[in-house]
């Protein structure tokens, strides 16, 4: 996807035959909105190269053509040469391993250097016209894998998958004491703290949230667990793990010792979703981080 506008083609096999296209256009995941836009912003639709309504009707072998409007670069986010950890690439999704102490986008606190700032540097110099669709996005402090959509409809398929739970990630982390295993499910509903306007906590108006964990091993003052979330609220591992009398290493807002580690020791090291345009399944898997790698190895004692 290069300076053109972003584009979609299908072939029509038999099973649709005589479907008006604005029917066919529905069975590939184009909304309404997204005719809409396509009518009013400067898009079109081609049907064996000849521009067409969605009352045309298809038939087998036609070729459907999708040109979207064109999107305009983010405002007011300030493109970065910030390298990039990039996993994986088409020209459709990114995947990126973003490192700690960086943010998924801009705040009043950190207004430059975030994982968008180097995604729209990215884009300038690779020739992406798009604005910036993160999919998934981690805390400043935690690492591992973020899944980027290339275009807003692309965005629009995935965060449909988020909703029915087939995005899904898997995270490693290191809580401080000894975890039982050799696994378990915290269920405890989350909400806002009344007294700040970032910390969560476990009360009984909050969202329900469920995390499930394995122990993977133990130090002599630590658990390694692997996590999966099945509701995403925000914050939810680290507010869960300090429910249960166990805060992750290094996260001092939730009652974790900074001696160690000066992070929470939270790591996304899987991210697995159905390619939105192949309907491949995709996975992929990041290493531990150094930092973390090196408080386990740290200890004196293991228990795995």
């Amino acid at each position: 996807m290069s300076n053109q506008n972003f584009s979609l083609t299908w072939s029509v096999t038999e099973e649709d035959s005589g479907s008006l296209l604005r029917e066919f256009l529905s069975k590939c995941d184009i909304s309404k909105r997204a005719l809409t836009d396509i009518k009013f912003k400067g898009g079109y639709i081609r049907l064996n190269g000849e521009e067409v309504t969605v009352r045309e009707r298809i038939e087998t072998g036609d070729t459907v053509t999708v040109i979207f409007p064109p999107e305009q670069a983010s405002e007011g986010l300030l493109p970065e040469p910030i390298p990039l950890n990039v996993r994986y690439e088409d020209e459709f999704v990114l995947v990126v391993a973003k490192p700690p102490f960086m943010n998924t986008i801009p705040s009043r606190e950190h207004p430059n250097g975030s994982l968008a700032n180097g995604l729209a540097g990215y884009y300038r110099k690779t020739g992406v016209q798009a604005t910036i669709h993160i999919v998934t996005r981690l805390d400043r402090d935690t690492s591992g894998l973020v899944l980027i959509a290339k275009h807003r409809h692309i965005h629009h398929l995935l965060s449909e998958q988020q909703k029915s739970g087939q995005v899904k990630r898997r995270y490693q982390a290191i809580a401080e004491g000894i975890v039982e295993g050799p696994v378990g499910e915290i269920v405890a509903p989350i909400g806002r703290k009344s007294t700040s306007i970032i910390e969560r906590e476990v009360r009984e108006d909050g969202r329900h949230a469920c995390t499930l964990f394995k122990v993977l091993a133990h130090t002599e003052s630590h658990t390694f667990l692997d996590l999966e979330l099945q509701t995403g609220r925000t914050h939810q591992i680290r507010v869960h793990m300090a429910h249960i009398g166990h805060p992750l290493a290094g996260d001092d807002l939730y009652g974790g010792n900074r001696r160690g580690i000066p992070r929470q020791a939270l790591h996304c090291f899987e991210l697995k979703f159905l390619h939105p345009f192949t309907k491949k399944m995709m996975l992929f898997q990041e290493e531990l981080p150094e930092d973390m790698s090196r408080l386990l190895d740290g200890s004196k004692e293991w228990d795995s």
